[in-house]
C-alpha cells in the first residue's frame, strides 16, 4: 500500500522549470481561453515543440500539458475542453475527430508500492479514428486506424 510522504518527485533543471513555467502562463492566457482562433494556439504549440501538421483545428479551452511531447497529423479536430495530460508523448495521426472534453491520460501512480511511483505511457491514436464526447483513454493506449469510440467511454486496452 501507498503511503504519499514517501513519494520523491523528480528533479528538474531550473531552465526546464522555466520552460514549463512559461508554457502554463501561455497555457492559460492563450491556449485553455476563449479566443476563437485555432492559428494563435498551433502558433504558440509550435513554438513549444509540438508538431501540427496543416489543417488542424484546436478549439477554446483546450489544455495542453506539455506541448512537447505532442504530435497531430494532418486534417484534424480537436475539441472544446479536450484536456492532453502528456507527461508522456501523445501522437494523433490524420484525419481524427477529438470531440469536447475528452481526457487523454498519460501517467498514474504505481499503488502498490509504498513510494508511489509515477508510470506514464505514451498514447497512440492512429489515422481516421473518432474520440467520441466525454471519452478517457488511458496509459499505454494505440488506437488502431479506423478506430470509433463512442461517447463517454473509459478506453483501458487497445
Amino acid at each position: 500500500m501507498f503511503e504519499l510522504k514517501e513519494f520523491k518527485k523528480k528533479k528538474i533543471s531550473i531552465i526546464h522549470l522555466l520552460k514549463i513555467s512559461l508554457w502554463y502562463l501561455i497555457n492559460n492566457l492563450v491556449i485553455f481561453s476563449f479566443l476563437p482562433s485555432s492559428k494563435i494556439r498551433i502558433f504558440f504549440l509550435k513554438i513549444f515543440g509540438a508538431k501540427i501538421g496543416s489543417n488542424v483545428i484546436i478549439h477554446p479551452y483546450t489544455n495542453i500539458k506539455y506541448p512537447w511531447n505532442l504530435k497531430i497529423g494532418n486534417n484534424c479536430w480537436i475539441g472544446a475542453r479536450v484536456w492532453i495530460d502528456n507527461i508522456s508523448s501523445v501522437e494523433i495521426g490524420n484525419n481524427c475527430c477529438i470531440s469536447q472534453d475528452v481526457y487523454f491520460c498519460t501517467g498514474n501512480h504505481d499503488f502498490k508500492k509504498k513510494e508511489f511511483d509515477l508510470i506514464s505511457e505514451q498514447i497512440t491514436i492512429n489515422d481516421n479514428c473518432w474520440i467520441g464526447a466525454k471519452s478517457i483513454l488511458s496509459p499505454g493506449i494505440n488506437l488502431e486506424s479506423g478506430s470509433i469510440i463512442k461517447i463517454n467511454t473509459l478506453v483501458k486496452k487497445n
